[in-house]
């Protein structure tokens, strides 16, 4: 059995699926071929065990030996840490992957968060608050992130764990049409998903929830 035990939900509602948060954990793990099993924490119903391991009853969490770990970002920096596949060893690589990892949290998912729960309420384009957060994410986000990206493959030059999650958070954003003017941002997207690491994590989750489905239609 592995040590490293992943915990999501045992099962989404629809419109989440292929972008719960867990991905990005399940994507890195693929990527160094770390072994791992997944294990799941009711959706519904969220318990004391659920906020001992994550204080805001969210997910994902990983468990490693000992340790347990939440926030995606915080358990992409570890696995980092265990594989050369996800961080360069040298200390120079290693502070870049860093500043890009926490980049994509606080500087781009932070302006990308907001914007994209206008998207899923179905109301973009409504409310006073729209135009701000449009233009926050474009002009001072997105803006910025086209030439540099324009300029790389990658953000650190190897493909990184600070890659798994802007890109996440980039593919969320282009879900909702919103790289449709930043081309090098959309194009980086996509070659990132064209990864086998990838395609083999997002095929993992939503096999995860499409499995939960039959539990519950079963029960009725």
């Amino acid at each position: 059995m592995a040590d490293l035990v992943l915990t999501t939900f045992d099962w989404a509602p629809e419109p989440p699926r292929g972008f719960v948060r867990d991905l990005r954990i399940r994507w890195a793990l693929e990527e160094a071929g770390l072994a791992y099993r997944v294990e799941g924490v009711p959706f519904e119903g969220r318990g004391p065990d659920h906020f001992a391991h994550q204080p805001f009853g969210q997910v994902p969490w990983l468990t490693d030996g000992d340790l347990s770990i939440f926030e995606s970002g915080a358990i992409l920096l570890h696995l980092g840490e265990k594989s050369p596949a996800l961080m360069p060893a040298d200390p120079k690589g290693r502070a870049e992957t860093t500043e890009w990892l926490f980049a994509a949290l606080a500087s781009v998912e932070a302006a990308s968060q907001p914007w994209s729960f206008f998207q899923f309420s179905g109301q973009a384009g409504q409310g006073e608050m729209w135009p701000f957060f449009e233009g926050f994410l474009k002009q001072h986000r997105l803006a910025h992130m086209e030439p540099i990206l324009a300029a790389r493959e990658w953000l650190v030059g190897p493909f990184t764990v600070a890659d798994i999650l802007m890109a996440d958070v980039l593919r969320l954003v282009d879900r909702f049409g919103g790289l449709a003017d930043y081309p090098a941002a959309k194009a980086y997207v996509e070659c990132a998903v064209a990864r086998p690491a990838f395609r083999k994590a997002h095929a993992d989750q939503l096999a995860h929830f499409a499995a939960a489905d039959r539990v519950r239609a079963a029960k009725g």
